[in-house]
């Protein structure tokens, strides 16, 4: 669990509200290969797999999500929400999965990969398997 990373987003608050700038520049944790929102169901569960090869950096849009992060042996939850300061950047073979705590939650993903079906673990029964091998 020592790679999981909390990574420090900018934030600039005004009388008008918040603004969250993220760069992709030399400071970024990777090279974004691909973007995409997750819309989920109040104590709903999505994700729930694991990736052999992609990062995944995971921020709250709008709302309140539980996000928890297995291995065969420990588990992490780390509650991110629309106010947090940080995103949650979690590297290849850990299994993740995000709960929506709150309606109309929104969470942004940024991969350091495109989508590819063979990078996906899709059983944790198949995950424990997979990291047996290595």
């Amino acid at each position: 669990m020592k790679n999981i990373k909390r990574i420090k987003l900018k934030s600039f608050h005004s009388a008008s509200g918040k603004l969250v700038p993220i760069t992709f520049d030399n400071n970024f944790p990777f090279k974004i290969k691909r973007i995409f929102f997750l819309h989920g169901k109040i104590n709903k569960i999505r994700g729930d797999h694991a990736h052999k090869k992609c990062s995944q950096l995971f921020m709250a849009v709008s709302g309140k999500m539980l996000l928890e992060i297995r291995t065969t042996t420990l588990t992490k939850k780390i509650s991110i929400n629309s106010n947090s300061k940080f995103a949650i950047l979690v590297p290849p073979k850990y299994w993740c999965s995000i709960k929506f705590l709150k309606k109309d939650s929104t969470l942004m993903v940024m991969n350091d990969r495109e989508y590819e079906f063979n990078d996906y673990i899709e059983t944790f029964k198949e995950y424990k398997k997979y990291l047996n091998k290595k």
